[in-house]
């Protein structure tokens, strides 16, 4: 275990050995990932474990983004009590992601002095408020300020904690690590997002808030007891050395490629309840198990991802998004057959996290001078794409286009992902 995620990591960003994965290793470009022989070398050594303090912060990511996520499950019921339409309830998942957008480089430029388990503690704390604020809300604005509240600080937790992973594994495994958080958010799409529509279902949408608030409250039981002080680092972080990372057009490449691919599923997802009922015929008791579904297909995407990511970052991110696009075509076409919905929830679920390691890897290679900016950037990215999906599935639903047309306008920004990732591919040198 590191003294200093920090230092730890500026001492991979500095490491010659680092860079290249291994001193064994033969050189690689900077912020590229190796080569396939390379590769092929990593992956025939003994797997480098995971730390505990990984998982921990797996188990914490669950409760985040089963907040984040939940609402998908929750639109109809939260419409008729707040006495809005769908799609500006929908809008309250954008305000979520808007404000991990401002909040994670944001946070993460505030924090970066200040000792690494005492900003996580802090941080689960403000979210866990903010879902019993939520809970209460007496009406739409209110909730939609407690939307924003505990987005900023889910935003912060996930950016500190990612560099904290990252920190405490070599840089062959930093794939691995990701997917291990990015696990926590499958699991919630599994077991969270599921058990928030049943209980909006059965006890009304402000229970599930108080679920989210509880797991909350355990997340922070497990970061302060599980958590080692990681105190700051002994020679300061400068801002204005890691706002550098900006200069570079792999860093923008990247940010349009995780928005636009992520925000493609999520155009089409944030209405599925609606989609499920109002056009696949499905009984609204159906939803959870849907829901939970695509949770099974995230948690399985994420696995896959993770063990191929880091020898093969470009050949993941692009044959996942072609695949999410391909099956929101399908989505649109066959909307109205129950059947073919449900098992394309599946494999969405599938394809968008797939994904996830890969992008999320690809940022802390090439920004590795920075890992809590790399972190926050890649966290702003994922919720630009959460931001943009379900306004621009809004904006085709009030056109009159019905539900359906969410998948069409989530392929129609998969397809501009996939060549933002053809053009990055040839930004970064022959492989």
């Amino acid at each position: 275990m590191p003294d200093s995620a920090d230092t730890d990591a500026r001492t991979h960003a500095a490491s010659p050995d680092a860079e290249a994965g291994t001193s064994k290793l033969p050189r690689e470009l900077p912020g590229e990932p190796p080569s396939a022989d390379a590769g092929t070398r990593t992956r025939t050594r003994t797997r480098t474990p995971m730390p505990l303090a990984v998982y921990v912060l797996g188990l914490a990511v669950f409760a985040l983004g089963t907040s984040e996520f939940m609402l998908s499950g929750l639109l109809p019921p939260l419409a008729d009590d707040l006495d809005v339409s769908i799609p500006t309830a929908g809008l309250l998942i954008s305000a979520f992601a808007i404000g991990m957008v401002v909040g994670a480089p944001l946070l993460a430029v505030a924090t970066l002095r200040l000792p690494r388990r005492a900003t996580l503690v802090a941080l689960i704390s403000v979210f866990g408020l903010g879902q019993v604020m939520g809970a209460l809300a007496p009406t739409y604005e209110v909730l939609f300020a407690s939307r924003v509240i505990s987005a900023l600080a889910c935003a912060g937790f996930w950016a500190v904690g990612a560099a904290v992973a990252i920190a405490m594994v070599p840089l062959h495994a930093r794939a691995r690590a990701m997917a291990v958080m990015i696990g926590g958010l499958s699991i919630a799409n599994v077991l969270g997002v599921p058990a928030g529509a049943f209980l909006g279902e059965h006890l009304g949408w402000r229970s599930a808030f108080w679920a989210v608030g509880a797991a909350s409250a355990v997340a922070l039981a497990g970061v302060v007891t599980l958590i080692p002080r990681i105190p700051a680092p002994a020679e300061k972080p400068r801002v204005g050395r890691e706002l550098t990372i900006y200069r570079d057009r792999r860093i923008w490449l990247s940010i349009a490629v995780t928005a636009l691919s992520g925000g493609a599923v999520f155009c089409a997802f944030s209405y599925l309840a609606p989609l499920l009922t109002d056009v696949a015929g499905l009984d609204s008791g159906w939803v959870p198990s849907v829901l939970g579904l695509f949770g099974v297909g995230a948690l399985a995407g994420a696995a896959l991802g993770g063990r191929y990511a880091d020898a093969h970052l470009f050949g993941v991110t692009l044959s996942g998004i072609i695949a999410s696009t391909v099956l929101l075509v399908l989505l649109a076409l066959t909307a109205s057959n129950p059947y073919a919905v449900v098992t394309l929830t599946f494999l969405l679920g599938v394809s968008a996290f797939y994904t996830a390691p890969a992008l999320n890897a690809r940022m802390f290679n090439i920004a590795a001078a920075a890992p809590t900016l790399a972190a926050a950037t890649t966290t702003a990215a994922f919720n630009l794409g959460n931001t943009s999906g379900p306004w621009l599935g809004g904006v085709v639903i009030d056109a009159g286009f019905g539900f359906a047309s969410t998948a069409w306008a989530g392929a129609a920004m998969a397809v501009v992902a996939i060549g933002l990732t053809t053009m990055s591919l040839r930004t970064s040198g022959p492989r």
